[in-house]
């Protein structure tokens, strides 16, 4: 009486009630797909780390005594997508019951829901037993804005409290004091990374002729591919970045690519680190090291993780399918080549995108301020974008990717995720990085040639979209200094944006 189960790439949960007992009558199915290396352009790095956690967690599931059929891509290639695989695997093994977890893309949500109508035998899906809260999480928090959501969930896992249920120092949030700019002084600590030979998947990814962007060494993969790795790099960051990290958590430097930052991510997306597991443990550890490590420090990570990461999946399942499709602002320009080479004289996004295509890494404020924050203030697509983004960084599931690009960067979904644009100047960059005083481009300067064209962007974004905007309570002070400005230093501006606009592929 054989159950086939399903396990999917990024659902490598070791505590799942599902492998707590070996079970004879249980062959678990995982495969290296085509499909998922084709949807978009994905970085080298990103491909080689999936697989690589995919193969290290069946060889984990067999040494317990769990029977595993894993197909590698040269084994999957034979078949047109996952539901022939699937349906392949069910008529081999004469299966009486087919299961699967819930899939975190609605693609695949959709794919294998499809697939289960047509089988003729009983079919269950499971929870996957990782988020903290539901999939219907939207329907049942009395609020959408995020900073509640995540009250809330403090509140129910009695995170950061006092005895009275109160917020510890008084205070939800400390976001005010977790924007400091980075001594140029610092001295950096040097990022914890891995060194896994993936040769022999790297020379499949070949075979197969698989597309990748950016870089990667495969004789040392520099990314956790196991339990045991996603865990020795979360107390690396506890035990040697914690301290600082909420202070400089938005600063950008040229000089590093990984700051105080965790990178645990990847490990958190792929369900090999659990989100709980990570936040008792930085609670713990900022209690019995107060000394060093203060409370916004370890509050600013915790919310990233038990504000953000629940928050954007909830806004995720409960907009879909039609979110991926939003486009408020009408943005119609096609991405700039140097989204996939780094080459432009832009010194903010040189770096930011240099790095990412090096690394499949940037931190939140690099993706926000300064690629997502351009590619809004240009007016490009939200599609090519979401693309991009989804491709290019270690870490992006679309259920993860799609609200804070869509949403939080481009403000595409006209104000669900965010209550206003994240658009700035090059005054934002110039206060939060070191980047600009080696760029090419003035960032005091508003207009002409030479001036930082994130200044004469951002006015004529906020210009042609004051229909939109002009209302919004957040946006009045802007438009109100806006409006105090000159005539001609106002045309001039605009002016210089459209010189700009006309060759941005050259900027």
């Amino acid at each position: 009486m054989t159950q086939v189960r399903l396990i999917l790439g990024d659902q490598l949960n070791a505590s799942h009630s599902w492998f707590q007992l070996p079970d004879d009558d249980v062959l678990f199915v995982m495969a290296e797909l085509p499909q998922e290396t084709a949807y978009v352009v994905h970085h080298r790095q990103k491909v080689l780390a999936f697989f690589a956690a995919m193969r290290r967690f069946a060889s984990a599931l067999e040494r317990a005594g769990h029977r595993v059929r894993y197909f590698t891509l040269d084994d999957s290639a034979a078949y047109a997508d996952l539901p022939e695989l699937l349906r392949r695997v069910l008529n081999e093994t004469s299966a009486e019951a087919f299961a699967y977890q819930w899939p975190d893309e609605y693609r695949l949500d959709q794919q294998l829901a499809d697939f289960a109508r047509t089988l003729d035998l009983p079919v269950s899906v499971a929870d996957t037993e990782h988020f903290l809260t539901a999939r219907d999480a939207w329907e049942h928090y009395s609020t959408h804005r995020m900073e509640y959501f995540y009250r809330a969930l403090r509140r129910e896992y009695q995170v950061l409290l006092d005895d009275d249920g109160k917020p510890l120092g008084g205070q939800w949030n400390f976001d005010a004091d977790n924007r400091a700019r980075l001594p140029r002084e610092a001295a950096l600590p040097e990022p914890l990374v891995f060194a896994t030979d993936v040769t022999d998947i790297d020379q499949m990814l070949d075979r197969h002729d698989v597309q990748t962007l950016g870089v990667a060494d495969p004789s040392a993969l520099l990314w956790p591919v196991n339990r045991a790795q996603s865990r020795e790099l979360l107390q690396y960051f506890l035990k040697h970045l914690l301290p600082a990290f909420g202070r400089y958590q938005d600063a950008m430097t040229p000089d590093g690519w990984s700051l105080y930052h965790s990178r645990l991510s990847f490990s958190l997306n792929t369900k090999m680190l659990h989100p709980l597991e990570v936040i008792r443990a930085a609670e713990a550890h900022w209690q019995a090291n107060q000394a060093q490590i203060t409370l916004a420090q370890v509050e600013g990570f915790i919310r990233q993780i038990l504000g953000w990461r629940e928050y954007v999946r909830a806004l995720y399942w409960h907009h879909m399918p039609d979110y991926r499709q939003r486009n408020h602002l009408s943005a119609q320009r096609p991405l700039p080549d140097y989204y996939w080479t780094g080459k432009t004289d832009m010194a903010c996004m040189a770096h930011a995108i240099g790095q990412s295509l090096e690394y499949a890494y940037a931190h939140h404020i690099q993706r926000l301020m300064v690629t997502g924050n351009f590619a809004l203030l240009a007016g490009v697509h939200p599609d090519v974008l979401d693309d991009w983004y989804l491709g290019i960084y270690i870490d992006a599931i679309e259920w993860v990717e799609l609200p804070n690009t869509r949403g939080m960067s481009q403000y595409a979904d006209g104000g669900l995720m965010g209550s206003k644009p994240y658009a700035a100047s090059g005054q934002y960059v110039n206060k939060m990085s070191h980047y600009c005083k080696t760029c090419a481009y003035d960032v005091k300067a508003k207009s002409g040639e030479g001036s930082c064209p994130f200044n004469s962007l951002y006015w004529h974004f906020l210009n042609r979209h004051r229909d939109r905007l002009g209302d919004n309570p957040r946006m009045k002070l802007v438009y109100a200094n806006w409006d105090r400005q000159a005539p001609a230093q106002r045309k001039d501006v605009l002016a210089t944006a459209e010189v700009y606009l006309a060759r941005l592929n050259t900027l």
